[in-house]
């Protein structure tokens, strides 16, 4: 068993998404994060740091986001895990991955370096996902970049996983990406006939 903290900003989805019209857009994030906690639900409990309360199926921990970046909310949601006796090892997924399946995620956290982490970088060097031998391994280092980082703070691996490098940031990442997304994402991508606006 593992941990799985998913970061979900579904109150201000993806601009990077125009020209699709905004509650679209908080439709598509919701999709997304549907499909990331599908994939996630049978690798042990869940939780989904995110400022409002989102729709969550039973059993997901919803932990508040402290609205200080996604550094400041992967760290709150760790402190919830580690209260709440949520078992170690701790995998971070972002709610952009709709390609990520059961497999993806285990193995990541089969990649886990003895106390190091795994980390599944995007194509542009930022973090997509990681593991954690231990919550305290974790710092706030989100951004440009932050793949390497979070490589040189433990033993690490690199998770080369399509679905896990695979984010959605724009409307052609989703069109790219559709015949992998996961069916809740792809059901809203063929209702909104988003292929025909990409």
């Amino acid at each position: 068993m593992a941990t799985v903290v998913v970061p979900f900003r579904g109150s201000d989805p993806k601009r990077r998404l125009a020209p699709v019209a905004e509650l679209d857009r908080v439709r598509l994030a919701e999709a997304m994060l549907g499909d990331v906690l599908a994939a996630a639900s049978g690798i042990g409990r869940l939780f989904v740091v995110a400022t409002d309360t989102p729709t969550l199926p039973e059993g997901v921990q919803h932990v508040a986001d402290p609205r200080r970046g996604q550094g400041a909310a992967v760290r709150d949601a760790l402190d919830a895990d580690v209260s709440a006796g949520a078992p170690a090892p701790y995998l971070v997924v972002n709610s952009d991955l709709p390609c990520a399946t059961p497999r993806d995620l285990l193995a990541l956290a089969g990649a886990l370096p003895h106390g190091g982490l795994p980390v599944a970088a995007a194509v542009d060097g930022t973090t997509n996902a990681l593991a954690l031998a231990d919550a305290e391994l974790f710092e706030p280092l989100y951004g440009p970049g932050s793949a390497a980082r979070y490589a040189s703070l433990a033993p690490a691996a690199v998770v080369d996983a399509p679905n896990l490098v695979d984010d959605v940031d724009t409307l052609a990442d989703l069109t790219r990406l559709v015949e992998r997304l996961g069916p809740r994402t792809r059901a809203l991508f063929d209702a909104l006939r988003l292929g025909r606006a990409a």
